[in-house]
């Protein structure tokens, strides 16, 4: 079994939130295991803790990584997205969270106890992400318009979440709606173009 003194501090944190990953990817929220991840590199699940202080912060290191793999991949997505990049930010919401369920959904089911407050990193490391859809409204919109960018993106998230969600649990199917992803698009637009935004961005 290794020992602490093999890694650095920041190498084991890392070493920790590599392994807690691929492990979360593997079984989800549910059946995610500390203990196992301690056991996959070779060290104590108290040396775990010891790094990030409670159960709990661990889960938030791992779901902080998963926010970094997801802004990754949507800057990915919208590199090669043409002209509407719109479209290619929603599509690239649902195709993370469909391809990386496990690790996507555990941001989501995670819950700090009662009067935690969730740490100043933690928004540090999930504000790219948002800072992406920021990015692409404020690129839609007219210049008089642009300062309500960070508000509209919180409204946009929450929509295309809501569809998305409602897709990977199956309640758009119970529902009738075959096309969860094309729903999610028309809302979006429909709110961009109410803020000022044409109606296709090569107007």
């Amino acid at each position: 079994m290794a020992r602490r003194s093999d890694h650095t501090r920041a190498e084991l944190e890392a070493l920790i939130i590599a392994a807690g990953h691929h492990q979360m990817a593997e079984v989800g929220f549910a059946r995610f295991s500390a203990r196992e991840v301690a056991k996959r590199i070779g060290y104590t699940i108290g040396t775990l803790y010891n790094v990030f202080g409670s159960h709990d912060f661990l889960i938030l290191a791992i779901n902080a990584h998963t926010f970094t793999c997801w802004a990754d991949y949507l800057r990915a997505k919208l590199a090669d997205a043409g002209q509407d990049r719109i479209a290619a930010l929603v599509a690239g919401y649902f195709a993370f969270a469909r391809e990386n369920y496990n690790a996507w959904s555990a941001i989501y089911d995670h819950r700090l106890p009662a009067g935690v407050a969730h740490p100043e990193w933690y928004g540090e490391r999930r504000l790219p992400l948002l800072s992406i859809v920021v990015a692409e409204i404020a690129r839609v919109l007219p210049a008089t318009k642009r300062a309500q960018a960070p508000e509209l993106a919180r409204s946009l998230v929450a929509s295309v979440h809501g569809h998305c969600v409602f897709m990977l649990n199956g309640t758009f199917t119970l529902l009738g709606e075959e096309e969860p992803l094309a729903a999610a698009l028309a809302r979006a637009r429909e709110t961009l173009i109410a803020a000022g935004a044409p109606t296709t961005e090569s107007d």
